[in-house]
């Protein structure tokens, strides 16, 4: 029979791992939710039309969770992660279960806003809390599985959306995030106490609301720019304009406030800086490159949505296998600088051997390459944010996490709008030179319809779309070079033991003042 003090000891460690259990899956419900919806959309138009609008189905989502991810991160820190959490699980499921009932295009985008406005919270509550709970020194292996989950959703979300579509409805890759979730809430609930410091606060409302609107301008203009809206339109110009006033106002406004909501003494840490610039540079090449993985296997190698889904399996063990490896080895020595150096070397020799793939390079090939990837990037992301963790006071945890989130996010933004207008100038200049004089060009890659046409369009369009790709991937080499020498800034900062310090190593951000 174990002794009281026995249970004592066992009881935190039990309720810390039921905890870690239920963040993983408000993790899965976050990463799954941005990949399971793409394989849905061609069906999600052909129910309810709208085909004009279909961009802001993924740009509802994004802008949203973009947007409110500092403002979270910043509620957490002045009133508790617990609650906070709580609230974006509770948007989040009410927003899913609305998207499954939607009967229009327009209800679904905004219910898709709606399910986005609690998805930012997610990611980014997720890791603070994690930050609240477990000793930066033993940090590691717990981020590496949350690293894992995220590798587990780029490959499985197509698979289950493509399932889902094939065997129930669309509306079931939304209907599915309730269960998840509410197990997750419940636990949440019973498991988690959170240590709230009662103190009255000032909240800085001028400075979230310019800071969502240079979010809102930057993801937009991103996004749209070059596919709902072409580059020279007044609505893009009008979006750069505003993005150019308002990031100066907000850093005018964040300089004065009492109790900022990103404040910038956070970028006089070396450590935020440096793994905020490397975190934009990866999410710029990574988000940008991965998204034409896809297509080149559907066009390129004639694939089927859910077999393309397969054959990305590689570069899901790749992820898999190095968090955990490098989760557990960082927790085992208390070292963390090493990881995010070797994986962007890795993230950049990937992308120039996929810059080499063509029509006719073996899948077996492709699939190397993609794992090379997975291996580079399971050794970079969710040691960034373990990094800034521990180098920053406490007190403002959350909004240091969600403001490496954040640069991810924008930097994924840009990237994907810059690779898509390389890709569409380089792939129209090719079909234009393989196809017969006088064959319409489609603007819009239709994998199934190309798979109909004649035996020679066919190879052209093949052909064309993999020669297409070589400058993105080529592009986001020479960048992942840039997230490489910009990791050799990182400093090593040893891993604290305890999760709630009373000093750090590093010169800190200053402490939210009372």
């Amino acid at each position: 029979m174990s002794s009281p003090s026995a249970q004592d000891e066992a009881t935190p460690q039990q309720r810390i791992r039921l905890i870690f259990g239920a963040l993983m899956l408000v993790i899965l419900l976050a990463s799954l939710d941005q990949t399971i919806v793409a394989t849905a959309l061609p069906t999600i138009v052909g129910d309810l039309g709208g085909l004009q609008h279909l961009s802001w189905v993924v740009t509802a989502y994004l802008l949203a969770a973009t947007i409110v991810g500092p403002l979270y991160g910043k509620l957490g820190d002045l009133y508790g992660r617990k609650l906070v959490l709580q609230v974006a699980i509770v948007l989040f499921l009410i927003g899913s279960a609305l998207c499954g009932l939607s009967q229009s295009m327009a209800e679904l985008i905004g219910f898709r806003t709606l399910q986005g406005l609690g998805a930012g919270g997610l990611i980014v509550v997720t890791f603070a809390v994690i930050g609240d709970v477990i000793p930066p020194r033993e940090r590691g292996k717990y981020q590496g599985y949350f690293g894992a989950v995220f590798g587990f959703s780029t490959v499985v979300g197509p698979l289950l959306g493509g399932f889902f579509v094939d065997n129930l409805s669309w509306r079931w890759i939304f209907y599915v995030n309730i269960p998840v979730g509410a197990v997750a809430l419940t636990v949440i609930a019973f498991a988690f106490h959170a240590r709230v410091d009662k103190r009255r606060h000032a909240m800085d409302y001028l400075g979230a609301l310019l800071l969502a609107g240079t979010l809102a301008s930057v993801v937009l203009f991103t996004s749209l720019g070059g596919t709902t809206w072409a580059w020279s339109s007044p609505k893009i110009i009008g979006l750069i304009v505003l993005s150019i006033i308002f990031l100066p106002l907000f850093l005018l406004v964040e300089s004065r406030a009492a109790e900022p909501i990103l404040p910038l003494s956070l970028f006089r840490n070396r450590t935020f800086s440096v793994t905020s610039g490397v975190g934009f540079i990866v999410g710029f090449a990574l988000f940008g490159a991965i998204t034409y993985l896809p297509l080149y296997l559907q066009v390129a190698k004639g694939s089927s949505p859910t077999r393309s889904g397969l054959q990305l399996t590689p570069l899901m063990a790749g992820v898999l296998i190095t968090s955990i490896v490098s989760g557990q080895v960082i927790s085992k020595v208390g070292r963390y600088r090493f990881f995010p150096i070797i994986g962007t070397a890795v993230m950049a020799v990937a992308m120039f051997l996929l810059s080499r793939i063509e029509a006719g390079t073996s899948t077996w090939v492709s699939a190397v390459d993609a794992a090379v990837l997975g291996l580079g990037l399971g050794m970079v992301m969710q040691v960034l944010i373990l990094a800034v963790q521990n180098s920053v006071d406490h007190s403002v945890l959350g909004v240091a996490t969600s403001g490496s989130t954040m640069f991810r996010q924008i930097g994924g933004s840009i990237g994907v709008a810059l690779f898509g207008t390389i890709f569409a100038n380089r792939l129209h200049v090719e079909l234009a030179a393989k196809l017969p004089k006088g064959t319409h060009i489609p603007n819009v890659i239709n994998p199934a319809g190309i798979r109909h046409l004649p035996a020679a369009q066919h190879q052209a369009f093949a052909d064309s779309v993999a020669t297409a790709l070589h400058p993105v991937f080529l592009v986001a080499g020479f960048v992942s070079l840039l997230a490489f020498a910009l990791a050799w800034l990182l400093r090593e900062v040893p891993l604290r033991t305890q999760a709630r310090p009373d000093e750090v190593t590093e010169a800190p951000s200053t402490p939210i003042a009372a």
